[in-house]
């Protein structure tokens, strides 16, 4: 438990001394104030806390963290002259920082707790029962249908094994297989007879984390369909029924024909009778494919499907299942969930999440998917790099994740509490780069106005200078003084401020060549090239591919509402051939068009979901050197270069940024180049 010694008692103190007390971690050790009477010495005095006058009393004391929140300058200098070099001291301006912060998460917090009982007041107004349990088999939520299915308390049973609550339940092999079970008939230990689905739990990283089941109380209609099997003798009885349920039901005969509705469908659509009734089952559809004759083709329930109905386009969850009697189709019942209010809570949800990891760095090393040789070598680069203060260099294509790296090892360092920030060197022109990444100061009346630049902002984080090579020699020269003498002298101003922040670069070129050509600064390459990573374009981790394809399907399934399982196998072929120069970016926006135009009940991409892609060639030899005697190495690269350049251009009708993108180079280096070579 670290020890805390306050030194200030008013205001400041007093306001602190509550926030520590607080914190199950600390400990207030003791409060010094000149003012024995001050607010805050009294509060100790009341908690058997020791105080005293004089901050010099506890020098010898084992104290881990002290807060000066005195006021006096130069009280900060004396205590660290006497106090252990271990022993942290806090100015007041910094733990006022810390206090507000800690103030706004604890908001955030409770923000979250009201969305969450929001969330579990519409839970406990669902027509279905719902049972949660956690990876250990206990029961965390049972909602108020459920309660009522089974007549028991959530109460009694929180925490409790899910074979006290129902003896049959199948939720434990569920965790045990991790594979869902859908629409499956089931008589519980009250004799009462529902239709279940139970689906594991699994978090982003691919964890379990528990389990839930959805059931519906179907005892009443199973005995009315055991007394009479003949649909239209039985009609009067399932209206009076379907009438009287809060959730919205529609049903049409074998050949896809509205013949009922209930006022809770026509609530929902705002589609009255006569516009429903012996009409197709498509006229409710705003968005999406209609259950119904997914149900009639397939003989088969179909559930948890998203679309839009009705002139407003009601955002809803469709759950389908066929009307079979003696083994005849008669129909389909479809049961609609309007689900727009959970959706804005959700939204809710989502943004205060957004919100909080905004913070800090989004990935972590665990976002990183990977298991080839080339990527596990990377990655254990690269959490090397995170543990030590060093500038790391990361090297790799467009699209093979700098930036995912760049995070992760943030996220990994002692520094992740703070600011991460990224710069795209490629894409400011020079003097506005200049000003984004090391401020400015503009005279004027008074002192003038001083603006923070990047470095400053990120001050005790990190700042990821993606594609650095693209950086202008005089930037350069800037940035290596910074990286020498830990301080940035804003445009326009004649005194350099003190930062420390840990450089992350990125780059995408020969940094070598570019030094040769002294087009990068020879002493700056050194200066970054400390830990050098090569990040592997997805060319050289084909094996990866599958894996990558699944993660990315995850993520968009979420996205995107839909219900993906899976790639065939025809469609793995296809992007498995596929050259990728755009790496794992290019793989995710084909995987996301793919799943775009994907119906909403497919729950496979196939190979003619894909857009075109252009499969791997063998590129014929061309015999473009052709001289009398050999040629330096780096001659030979130039004139490759410059021929290439010039047929790519060609290509591109001469559109300056089609070739810089067809060539995966910015329009910076481009322009350099068409000079270089004398391209018109």
């Amino acid at each position: 438990m670290k020890q805390i010694l306050i030194v200030g008692a008013g205001k400041g103190g007093t306001a602190l001394f509550h926030l520590f007390k607080e914190i199950k971690s600390m400990q207030i050790h003791a409060i010094v104030d000149r003012d024995p009477d001050a607010p805050a010495m009294k509060l100790a005095e009341e908690m058997n806390i020791q105080t005293s006058t004089d901050w010099k009393d506890w020098v010898h004391h084992d104290i881990d963290i002290i807060v000066n929140v005195t006021g006096e300058e130069d009280l900060f200098e004396k205590m660290i002259a006497l106090y252990p070099r271990e022993t942290i001291i806090i100015p007041g301006s910094v733990a006022n920082i810390i206090y507000q912060l800690i103030h706004e998460k604890t908001a955030l917090t409770d923000e979250v707790k009201v969305q969450a009982n929001r969330l579990e007041l519409i839970l406990n107004h669902m027509n279905d029962g719902m049972i949660v349990v956690n990876k250990k088999e206990q029961v965390q939520l049972l909602n108020r249908r459920a309660e009522q299915i089974l007549g028991k308390k959530e109460r009694d049973y929180k925490e409790k094994p899910i074979k006290e609550l129902v003896k049959t339940s199948r939720l434990s092999h569920v965790l045990r297989s991790q594979r869902k079970e859908l629409n499956q008939k089931t008589i519980l230990d009250n004799g009462k007879k529902v239709i279940a689905s139970r689906i594991p739990i699994i978090n982003k990283i691919g964890d379990l984390v528990g389990a839930f089941a959805v059931f519906k109380d179907i005892t009443e209609v199973v005995q009315l369909a055991e007394e009479n099997t003949d649909l239209n003798e039985i009609k009067t009885m399932l209206e009076a029924i379907i009438n009287s349920s809060d959730e919205a039901i529609s049903v049409v005969d074998e050949h896809g024909n509205g013949l009922i509705i209930n006022p809770a469908y026509t609530r929902i659509t705002g589609l009255t009778e006569e516009e429903v009734i012996g009409k197709p089952a498509t006229v409710d559809i705003s968005e999406g494919d209609s259950v119904h004759m997914q149900v009639l083709k397939t003989r088969r329930a179909v559930r948890g499907v998203h679309m839009k109905v009705g002139p407003s386009k009601k955002d809803v969850i469709v759950n389908g299942a066929p009307v079979i009697v003696q083994g005849k189709m008669k129909g389909s019942v479809g049961v609609l969930h309007d689900v727009s209010e959970l959706q804005s809570v959700t939204k809710e949800l989502k943004r205060a999440r957004q919100i909080i990891r905004n913070l800090e760095a989004k990935y972590t090393f665990d976002d990183i998917i990977g298991n080839s040789p080339e990527m596990k070598l990377a990655l254990e680069q690269a959490k090397v790099g995170a543990k030590t203060p060093a500038t790391v260099l990361l090297r790799g294509e467009t699209g093979s994740g700098k930036e995912l790296f760049a995070q992760a090892i943030h996220h990994e360092s002692d520094r992740k509490f703070n600011k991460f920030i990224r710069v795209n060197c490629a894409k400011l022109s020079e003097s506005d780069l200049e000003k984004e990444l090391f401020g400015t100061v503009e005279e004027g009346t008074g002192q003038g106005t001083k603006t923070a630049g990047m470095f400053e902002q990120a001050d005790k984080g990190s700042i990821f200078l993606d594609e650095i090579g693209e950086l202008s020699l005089p930037i350069q020269e800037k940035l290596l003084d910074i990286l020498k003498e830990n301080k940035v002298t804003p445009v326009g101003a004649s005194e350099p401020v003190s930062v420390d922040v840990r450089v992350i670069a990125g780059a995408n070129i020969n940094l070598e060549k570019a030094v040769m050509h002294h087009q990068f600064d020879e002493n700056l390459y050194y200066q970054i090239n400390k830990l050098p990573i090569s990040i592997p374009s997805l060319k050289e981790r084909e094996a990866d591919i599958p894996m990558l394809i699944e993660h990315i399907i995850y993520q968009l399934n979420e996205e995107y509402g839909k219900n993906v399982q899976r790639i065939s196998d025809d469609a793995l072929k296809k992007l498995m051939e596929y050259h990728w120069p755009g790496n794992v970016r290019e793989m995710a926006n084909v995987i996301s068009h793919s799943m775009i135009f994907i119906g909403n009940i497919e729950e496979q991409i196939e190979a003619h979901h894909l857009p075109k892609l252009q499969t791997k060639e063998i590129p014929e030899k061309q015999d473009i050197i052709q001289t009398d005697k050999p040629l330096k190495l780096q001659d030979a690269l130039d004139r490759y270069e410059e021929k290439y350049i010039q047929e790519v251009y060609l290509q591109c009708n001469k559109n300056k940024t089609k070739t810089a993108k067809a060539l995966q180079i910015s329009v910076r280096n481009l322009y350099y180049k068409l000079e270089k070579y004398q391209i018109e």
